[in-house]
């Protein structure tokens, strides 16, 4: 049994023995090829790491040779050029690349704009045979002394850094240093809306340095008024009238005066965006009220609801310009338009109510007549066949009823002809203001008569105004 089992093995041994020397043959050059692979990546990965290494060696080879060059490390640039001297003349020129953005909520505007300065370092001068300047980027701005201008009033500012910072160093042989610089900065800019949206603003851009004063630092525009050149701007609400610089002085109590540059620049608001939002509405509203004088004041639905979609409208527009102007204290000329505007198309519901009111009060007067003339008819005619306007007793009179009724007329004509005849003239009774007032109250209809004339006068005299005034 023993001796079949082991023949059994040698078999089966004999059978298998070359598949298994296939495939540890297959795993073995498997795993040498993932061992070649692996040395390959490993010898191209120290490639590449020698490569960066190289570069930044020879990079930082580059910037020793410049800081040998300017012999950056032989001085203490923490401290000005010529210190204990006389204050170093700072020259700046700007050139505006853009105006981003003027809010009114915020009153403030975003301006873009590339900022250089000028001024001399004799530490910096480097010999040189073609005289020839060296420009650097911002790695060597962090190891040299420079001025610390800021913006005075401004809310927010950055320098670009897309794809990297933008900065500019440009360094002469004589040690002449430019710097020029890109910024985006939000500033303050105090507005007056008193004669908004007819209004011109005056914004400024001050510059000034922040830890040097007079003594140490002297700011100037470095070619007088050509110091300041802008690029076309275009602006959706306003148009730029004018640019200038100008210059001056800030005290602070606590550490001295310093030497302030202003950017000055005058903005006008475009008019026609107002008025296609604003005034044509609000016109178109006003005209639109006075439609109610020519409907029947005895529909009563029509002219209500006409009267209440108009005060309703001018209510909705007066919301809409609140709401993108800032909260100031004082009337603005928009408002003063829309708020007289609103008085007007108030005043023609108001009109209305006073015609109901009073034409109710004509109809019940004459109800009341209708009434006390039908009872006393027997008593309304006098022995002559002639009203008369109080009650006379018919008993006490003899009846006279073969009489002419011409009688009244010769009576009257008899009355008449005492009176001395006036030729070419008209004798006619001025009425007093009550009695006018009493006669339109009692001639309601006569009221739409007169605001159809009335109201379009005002308003037309109000607008030339308004106009004349603010425009």
């Amino acid at each position: 049994m023993k001796l079949v089992l082991l023949t059994l093995r040698l078999l089966c041994l004999a059978c298998f023995w070359p598949v298994a020397l296939v495939n540890n043959h297959y795993l073995n050059r498997k795993k040498n090829k993932d061992i070649y692979l692996v040395d390959h990546a490993k010898h191209r990965f120290r490639g590449r790491i020698d490569y960066k290494l190289k570069r930044k060696d020879s990079t930082k080879s580059l910037l020793i040779k410049t800081e040998q060059l300017l012999r950056i490390e032989d001085h203490d640039f923490a401290m000005r050029p010529a210190f204990g001297g006389s204050a170093i003349p700072v020259g700046i020129d700007v050139q505006v690349e853009s105006i981003d953005s003027i809010s009114e909520v915020n009153m403030d505007f975003t301006m873009t704009l590339y900022l250089r300065h000028y001024w001399k370092d004799e530490r910096l001068a480097f010999p040189s045979s073609n005289n020839l300047s060296r420009t650097f980027d911002g790695r060597l701005v962090k190891k040299i002394w420079k001025p610390d201008v800021f913006f005075v009033h401004s809310k927010r500012s950055f320098i670009h850094d897309t794809t990297m910072e933008n900065i500019m160093l440009r360094v002469y042989p004589d040690g002449n240093i430019l710097y020029s610089v890109r910024i985006t900065v939000t500033s303050l800019c105090s507005m007056d809306f008193s004669r908004f949206p007819l209004d011109t603003q005056n914004c400024s851009l001050e510059l000034e340095s922040y830890a040097y004063n007079e003594n140490d630092l002297m700011l100037y525009w470095k070619n007088g008024n050509d110091s300041l050149r802008t690029d076309e701007i275009a602006l959706s609400q306003f148009f730029i009238e004018e640019f200038h610089v100008s210059h001056g002085l800030a005290l602070y109590s606590s550490t001295g005066w310093y030497n302030r540059l202003y950017i000055n620049f005058i903005l006008r608001r475009h008019i026609f965006f107002f008025m296609l939002q604003t005034y044509f509405p609000t016109m178109l509203m006003v005209v639109l009220s006075w439609v109610s004088f020519w409907i029947d004041r005895r529909a009563v639905p029509a002219r209500v609801s006409l009267g209440i979609t108009t005060v309703l409208t001018m209510s909705t527009i007066i919301t809409g310009v609140s709401t993108s102007m800032p909260q100031v204290s004082y009337v603005k000329a928009v408002d003063v338009y829309l708020w007289t505007s609103f008085l007007f198309v108030f005043l023609t519901v108001i009109e209305y109510a006073a015609v109901n009111y009073f034409t109710t009060k004509e109809e019940m007067k004459k109800l009341k007549q209708l009434k006390i003339s039908e009872y006393d008819a027997s008593q309304a005619m006098a022995f002559d066949g002639c009203f008369h306007d109080q009650d006379i007793e018919l008993s006490s009179f003899p009846r006279l009823s073969d009489l002419n009724a011409d009688t009244c007329v010769s009576s009257r004509n008899s009355t008449t002809a005492d009176l001395p005849p006036v030729l070419g003239t008209r004798l006619r009774r001025r009425r007093s203001i009550r009695q006018s007032v009493n006669h339109i109250i009692n001639n309601s209809y006569k009221i739409d008569s007169y605001s159809r004339i009335c109201f379009p006068l005002a308003y037309f005299l109000f607008n030339l105004i308004y106009w004349s005034i603010y425009s």
